[in-house]
């Protein structure tokens, strides 16, 4: 009369489709969660950074090399940070988020100039090196001067990946990848958020 094995596979479908449904919204409030634990401003009077001095090389607006110089690194709190940059390049550029591909101001930009630090002016890229990759971030093949960035490995998100930092003020700037054309076979993907572009 009644088929109990039916029942307890549809039961079983049940629950295991519900197991899916909960499963799902938990992961999704997570990942909204942590964006919004990321998002999340915290302007400490803390101030960070490396004391000490660092060797850059200088450039002109329309991109003479004038030399290199020894200049002392730059330390901030975060909150002065915050009442310089605002929130987005804050947290890009101080708290090492990332922006949305295909939303930032210097990704579309196809101008001759240099792509300076948000935080203190250092030149770090050379519009002579931009190319497009595609990906919906400034991208270049080579920095301006080696000496004007600091790589470190970075094992967030579960991957190992090759950070990239101003050397001056040690603001979060992207990642460099090896994936990138000729000459250096090298993609540094950059935030605009810690860019300002000056055209030469």
């Amino acid at each position: 009369m009644f088929d109990s094995g039916r029942i307890l596979r549809d039961q079983g479908k049940q629950v295991t489709r519900r197991l899916f449904l909960i499963g799902g919204v938990s992961f999704t409030a997570y990942l909204t969660m942590s964006r919004l634990s990321k998002s999340r401003v915290e302007a400490s009077e803390t101030v960070h950074g490396t004391p000490g001095k660092v060797t850059i090389v200088n450039f002109s607006d329309d991109g003479r090399n004038l030399g290199k110089e020894t200049v002392p690194k730059i330390l901030k709190s975060d909150q002065e940070w915050l009442q310089q940059l605002g929130k987005n390049s804050f947290q890009i550029a101080r708290q090492a988020d990332t922006e949305m591909p295909y939303t930032g101001v210097s990704w579309r930009e196809h101008g001759h100039g240099i792509y300076r630090c948000i935080c203190c002016g250092t030149a770090i890229f050379s519009s002579q090196t931009k190319f497009e990759s595609g990906t919906g971030w400034p991208s270049f093949w080579q920095p301006i001067a080696k000496e004007n960035v600091a790589e470190k490995q970075d094992m967030s998100l579960g991957m190992a990946r090759t950070e990239v930092k101003c050397v001056r003020c040690e603001a979060h700037l992207g990642h460099v990848f090896e994936d990138g054309p000729k000459p250096t076979g090298l993609r540094y993907c950059m935030n605009s958020a810690s860019m300002k572009f000056v055209k030469a």
